[in-house]
């Protein structure tokens, strides 16, 4: 696959009959005079937003989106600094600072203000820091877009930097780094920057810990007072770009920005401009080994490059990455899996600094593909060196962009805080017409820059980083303690010879030419077809204007999940299916057509994705690779081992996770820990997967689902072509539901299974039963406990930087889940400090009105009926409701108005139960041993449902 962002565009002709029209300056308001300019930026001629780009005067820019049908306001402020400004002496101090600036301003001096407003309005809220960016994003319901305005703006206007909170939130930063120290991906960029130029401000210590960020010695200026000079010097309006997604008019949001963001300072700076060189030549090539924590393998191979960026108009390394990531017959990836050695590999750019950047080639591999590295590299070679010969072809590009222009032409817009964040970081890097163009734009094929590119992928040129959990080093990477050893340099291609049989891509055979859209639009999905062994609910959408089509075909066994070998064989099952077509469907995907198989509780689901034309031929092939395909040993040891490496490595993932999914395990039946999937499946073989798999298609239950741009008919006809080739034949009380337990007194503490050194505790206080009415007053309890639990813990206590509490139900059990994961607080500690915080909770909840509550009720009725923001994401809501019986799609609506109607009184009424008659416990200490968790919850009974 192609790592680059995907090159899209419509011609120069197309684009300027893409401008928006209509009026271009507000009517006057209280900011007007601080407006220098305004203009308007190309748009997709399907997207009926209003769009208008504000210059102030003092130099900010702000990009207004105006979405009447938005059920959500969002905004995002880019500033272009970020850790790459980072002093010597500091390192971090950038991601300290983003930090800092939510902890009170001037006009709202309190630490929790803006997170306490945010919150109780239906928002979410975060921020992040980039080597050349600082984005700080929320998202909130409309009618309190003024209020956070407010507090948002005051960050770059009178930030209070309190010095009673800088020990807190400096132990916060640390906890942050401590719960990211055995990420391998930041293991192996530790290990990439000390290869890179030291001289390049990227290649420093991004996060900050205790050490980096300690008190300044005395006589020099206080911690407090650099993180002040680092504000002054490099935060100006000049240097900061806004976006805003919501319903309001253009004028008013104009308004909004002009009154708050003008006094903004303006201090005459440009953007930190990185000259030094990513790379020195004179150190390559290289090649390095490290220590990775997880089971995996893998290969990356990097050249130092021109930042392509500054020719986004006409992508010439876009091309590169596209022929060299293919995943075809004939392709790299291909030769690579049929010798056994890779099971993925992507191409693309990494590491752009503005005028430098790495071109990348990440490969995935099978142990037997870790011995074979040096052939890996001849391999990859050979096939730049077939692309230099016959690759840059005019043809390849033109494709590209007819592809690109189809995806810009039915562009779909995602939830409001995303865009606003996409819209603000393009407005720092392009031109003010293209922030929703660029990256979709190809204004023409430029072969000589292209061929340049190609030219600077050569063997002396490389730096080769493997990793993998055997690898034992000599030296350690200074911040994420990863063990790494210099291999040889010598060129050993000619003891490694290149695989043989690379061709490039033909002409792709899928892509789309219907694009008709049609009008046909239902409130809610009809069943089609209702037989004994066969349901088909089909739904016509033409709201994200896209001639698109979201199809799932549920095939269901009684024992797809009755023991951890069946549910082991449905995932390979599933990816077999997925994996025997990569080659074949590849050409597909570029199309625009998506394939997947996943497995369930139930059984497997086919999901196809994509335009309504041509749909069908894949799910033709798709059902005969089902039916007929050969299930040969290579293929099954290739998908057996990827699952096994995922199964290996969930002790490895972040504890936090791990806590939430031994909970899953204890509350959710049927559900297999990874441990048992994992022994179960050792022995599976080839003959195995075919007999499992003969089962099902011998005996299935069918439930499908169309969701687009798709007639009733159209729908029914392909639907049953599908049925007619599959023949279910099990009713729906064959197949067994997934059911919750209730957790009762006799319930143990559990431990997850986890290599992690850090400690966590997830208290979960269940509702008594299933009914609306208990998931209705668990969700307003979450909207409450949220803010309160969060400022307490984490900002005042400073317990972790992984702090949170909320409503999370288990399918349709509701549960208040409160997580505590630290670096340095042991379980029995953090239990302490919940304790407390719900005996103080105990005391708001019985001086709360029902006044107060009006608001949290407010925000999770608006958080349940938040619109969908894509094709994709309704089928995926609307098949999730069909699947747990909500056979009438109104359930989140019901519950939406229940939540509504919560008193004060219910919740006082409901809390004392809560908190001592259903209460689960995960928690876990360094070197605590883990439980067999299906054991220790064997006795719990269902959840009861309630009939309302």
């Amino acid at each position: 696959m192609s790592l680059t962002p995907t090159a899209r565009c419509c011609g120069l002709a197309a684009a300027a009959a893409l401008l928006i029209t209509g009026p271009a300056v507000a009517e006057s308001h209280p900011g007007a005079d601080a407006i220098a300019e305004v203009a308007t930026p190309l748009v997709s001629p399907h997207d009926s937003r209003d769009y208008r780009v504000l210059t102030l005067e003092n130099g900010l820019t702000a990009l207004l989106v105006s979405d009447p049908e938005a059920d959500k306001a969002a905004a995002s402020m880019n500033v272009s600094v970020g850790s790459a400004q980072d002093p010597e002496d500091l390192a971090g101090l950038a991601h300290f600072l983003e930090h800092m600036l939510f902890l009170g301003t001037e006009p709202f001096p309190e630490a929790d203000a803006y997170q306490g407003y945010i919150s109780r309005h239906g928002g979410s809220h975060n921020a992040f820091t980039a080597p050349q960016d600082t984005n700080y994003f929320f998202d909130i319901d409309p009618d309190a877009l003024e209020g956070a305005l407010d507090r948002f703006s005051q960050f770059f206007v009178s930030p209070l930097f309190n010095a009673d909170q800088l020990e807190s939130e400096r132990n916060i930063v640390h906890s942050e780094y401590m719960a990211r120290i055995r990420d391998d991906a930041r293991r192996e960029n530790d290990v990439l920057n000390a290869l890179l130029n030291p001289e390049n401000p990227t290649t420093g210590f991004s996060v900050g810990s205790r050490e980096t960020l300690a008190d300044r010695p005395e006589g020099e200026p206080s911690l407090r007072e650099r993180v002040i000079d680092f504000y002054q010097r490099y935060y100006d309006a000049n240097v900061m770009h806004l976006a805003l997604v919501a319903p309001q008019p253009l004028d008013e949001l104009e308004s909004l920005v002009a009154e708050r963001f003008a006094v903004i300072a303006d201090r005459g700076l440009s953007a930190p401009e990185i000259t030094a060189p990513l790379v020195l030549d004179d150190t390559l090539p290289q090649r390095v080994a490290l220590q990775s924590v997880r089971d995996s393998r893998q290969l990356r191979l990097l050249f130092p490059i021109p930042d392509p960026i500054a020719e986004y108009r006409h992508k010439p390394a876009d091309l590169i990455a596209h022929l060299l990531g293919h995943e075809g017959d004939g392709s790299l990836l291909a030769a690579l899996r049929k010798a056994g050695w890779a099971d993925g590999l992507s191409a693309g750019v990494s590491r752009s600094d503005g005028h430098h950047a790495l071109f990348s080639i990440n490969v995935s591999l099978t142990p037997a593909g870790a011995e074979a590295r040096d052939a890996i590299e001849a391999t990859l070679f050979a096939a730049i060196e077939q692309l230099r010969e016959e690759g840059l072809e005019a043809w390849r590009y033109d494709e590209k962009a007819s592809l690109a222009e189809q995806e810009f032409r039915f562009q779909q817009h995602g939830a409001p805080r995303q865009e606003a964040m996409r819209l603000s970081m393009n407005l720092s890097r392009f031109p003010v017409e293209d922030v929703q163009y660029a990256a979709y734009r190809m204004d023409g094929f430029a072969r000589e820059r292209s061929k340049a590119y190609l030219d600077a992928l050569r063997p002396d040129h490389l730096i080769r980083l493997y990793s993998a959990p055997d690898v034992e080093g000599e030296e350690s990477s200074p911040w994420f303690h990863a063990p790494w050893v210099e291999e040889r340099v010598e060129d050993q291609r000619g003891e490694a010879p290149a695989l043989t049989g690379l061709v490039l891509p033909e002409p792709n055979p899928y892509i789309a030419e219907d694009l008709d859209l049609l009008d046909d639009q239902d409130e809610r999905p009809r069943r089609l077809v209702e037989e004994p062994a066969f349901d088909l609910w089909h739904m016509a959408d033409a709201t994200f204007n896209t001639p698109k089509v979201e199809w799932r075909f549920s095939l269901q066994h009684p024992d797809a999940a009755s023991s951890a070998r069946d549910a082991a064989l449905a995932r390979l099952l599933a990816g077999w299916l997925d994996d025997s077509l990569n080659e074949a469907f590849y050409p597909a995907r570029l199309a625009g057509q998506h394939f997947e198989a996943y497995a369930h509780a139930r059984g497997i689901t086919l999901s196809f994705s994509g335009w309504r034309d041509r749909q069908e031929r894949m799910m033709e092939r798709v059902i005969e690779q089902l039916q007929a395909g050969e299930v040969d040993e290579a293929s099954v040891a290739r998908v057996r081992y990827r699952l096994q490496r995922e199964w290996r490595n969930a002790p490895q993932a972040a504890l936090h996770r791990q806590a939430s999914r031994t909970l899953a395990e204890a509350l959710v039946r049927p559900q297999w820990p990874s441990a048992a999937l994992l022994e179960a499946s050792r022995e599976l073989s080839a003959e195995d997967l075919r007999d499992f798999r003969d089962a099902l298609l011998a005996e299935l239950r069918l439930e499908a689902m169309a969701v687009g741009n798709l007639a009733g008919d159209e729908a029914e006809a392909l639907g049953r072509r599908v049925a007619e080739r599959l023949i279910p034949s099990l009713e729906a009380s064959a197949i067994p539901d997934l059911t919750p337990l209730r957790a009762d007194a006799d319930l143990p503490s559990l431990t997850p299974h986890t290599s992690r050194e850090e400690s966590v505790v997830l208290r979960y206080l269940q509702g008594p039963d299933r009914s609306l009415a208990s998931q209705a007053q668990l969700a307003v309890l979450g909207q409450l406990i949220d803010t309160p639990f969060y400022q307490r813990l984490r900002t005042e206590e400073q317990l972790g930087y992984v702090v949170n509490a909320g409503y999370s139900p288990m399918l349709d059990a509701p549960g208040l889940a409160l997580l505590v994961q630290s670096p340095d607080t042991e379980s029995a500690a953090i239990d302490a400090r919940i304790d407390a915080f719900l005996d103080d909770f105990e005391t708001t909840l019985a001086a709360l009105d029902d006044e107060t509550l009006i608001p949290n009720r407010q925000a999770v009725h608006d958080r349940l009926t938040q619109r969908d923001t894509s094709l994709a994401g309704r089928a995926g809501r609307l098949w999730q409701a069909m699947s747990f019986g909500d056979i009438e799609f109104d359930r989140r609506e019901r519950l939406a108005e229940r939540a509504l109607a919560v008193s004060a009184d219910e919740l006082r009424e409901l809390w004392p139960n809560l908190r001592q008659a259903a209460v689960a416990r995960v928690a876990f200490d360094p070197g605590s041993e883990p439980d067999d968790v299906l054991a220790l919850t064997q006795h719990l009974e269902p959840l009861p449902e309630v009939e309302e």
